[in-house]
């Protein structure tokens, strides 16, 4: 088989994947689910905009000020397009990480307004509902608010599956003020039940805050139709720019919400007594934002859109499924779904014997990358009694060529360290 055969995009759209790697090896790159590779277009489109167009946004009257500023928000209405939301409901930060962090924070600063917003305010007898299966960053940001407002911190468990129980929903109740939960495990790979968590969420009265990193780039997502108080992804996992993320919110939420960051272009009037503040988005959007990765952020959604979410979906479901059966050895051990049903294209796994960050080195010297460790997740690898592994994921560069690749090479790991 050619190793570009059955491809979905060209591969030589990611000029990365055509550089050597560890000597004469081909890159095969299994690690979209840390970060994924840039195709040229993105980066033409970064280049254009430093080399033709750098200009302050929203700060000017010349020409590359006025033409970085229609860049700008004309990225914005793309990447709102692309996950079923309003061009006002998208607010630019550096990544999901910041989104998270600047939505905790500012709903803390609810309780300190002329007049708080009840509905964002936290105290003693509140509680906040995460699961096992997240993400530091949407875990830690709600254990500091719980910490800082004297609310409850309780969580969804898990399945010994990886798939979050639904028999703990009822963790859910009238105290819950806020349900924040992941997409996509970007450990266990499983597709969490969206429905019935924010029909729970939102039958107590809580908002329910979706962590969409490990989906926007991967399945069509419409975040209205999800019906999602707020939401997150970042730019890097999406084949754009580092430094670059969404916060989703509903329009009337964001309106209701106070600022977290203050200072330039998100106000509506300064004194030296008192501020006004500007209208969302740009009321949570202070100082100099990252023009240069937003405007590829836009030029990524362009180019997923022009693949097709469909196709994408379709394809990275084939290989996935390949993906879990290559790794499916005797003496290796999958943490998460055994099957395809609701899962996503992130494998991980514990070779017996083996450390991970050794199994990783091995994957390595042949040429394929994939990432190793706890992936940002301890509570999830606790639940599964194991303190890191090895994980593969899928980018939509990805062959059937890489899957077979990874799987001839993983079953060798075991002899080449004497465990087998």
């Amino acid at each position: 088989m050619l190793e570009h055969e059955n491809a979905l995009v060209p591969v030589s759209d990611f000029p990365i994947l055509g550089v050597p790697i560890r000597g004469d090896n081909r890159l095969i790159y299994l690690d979209s689910g840390a970060t994924s590779q840039m195709p040229s277009a993105v980066m033409r489109a970064v280049d254009e905009q430093v080399t033709r167009h750098n200009g302050a946004v929203k700060r000017g009257s010349h020409q590359l000020a006025e033409e970085s500023t229609v860049a700008f928000e004309e990225a914005r209405a793309k990447v709102a397009r692309f996950v079923g939301a309003d061009q006002n409901e998208i607010v630019w930060t550096s990544g999901s990480t910041d989104s998270l962090n600047l939505l905790a924070y500012a709903m803390g600063n609810a309780s300190m307004g002329r007049v708080p917003v009840r509905r964002f305010v936290l105290g003693p007898g509140d509680s906040v509902v995460v699961t096992e299966a997240e993400h530091h960053a949407n875990l830690v940001p709600w254990q500091e608010m719980c910490a800082r407002t004297g609310a409850q911190l309780r969580w969804l468990g898990l399945t010994d599956e990886g798939r979050i129980d639904l028999g703990t929903l009822d963790r859910i109740d009238a105290s819950t003020k806020v349900v924040a939960f992941t997409h996509i495990s970007n450990v266990t790979g499983a597709v969490s039940p969206v429905e019935a968590i924010v029909s729970r969420a939102h039958s107590v009265g809580a908002l329910a805050v979706l962590d969409a990193c490990q989906s926007a780039p991967h399945i069509l997502l419409d975040l209205h139709a999800l019906d999602v108080d707020f939401a997150v992804f970042s730019g890097h996992k999406m084949y754009a720019p580092t430094g670059v993320g969404v916060l989703y919110g509903r329009a009337e939420l964001l309106r209701a919400l106070p600022p977290f960051r203050t200072g330039g272009s998100m106000i509506a009037e300064v004194t030296m007594e008192k501020t006004t503040y500007a209208e969302p988005p740009e009321r949570f959007e202070a100082g100099t934002q990252p023009v240069q990765q937003i405007i590829g952020l836009g030029a990524a959604v362009d180019y997923l859109s022009g693949v097709g979410m469909d196709k994408v979906a379709h394809h990275e479901a084939e290989l996935g499924e390949a993906l879990l059966e290559a790794a499916s050895l005797p003496g290796v051990r999958i943490i998460g779904p055994r099957t395809w049903q609701d899962r996503s294209g992130i494998v991980s796994f514990v070779v017996d014997g083996v450390h991970p960050h050794d199994v990783g080195q091995f994957l390595d010297a042949r040429g394929i990358a994939v990432r190793t460790g706890h992936h940002c997740a301890q509570p999830v690898h606790a639940r599964f009694g194991v303190n890191a592994t090895t994980r593969a994921s899928l980018g939509i560069y990805n062959t059937e060529a890489d899957v077979q690749a990874f799987g001839a090479a993983l079953a060798e790991v075991r002899g080449f360290f004497g465990v087998a």
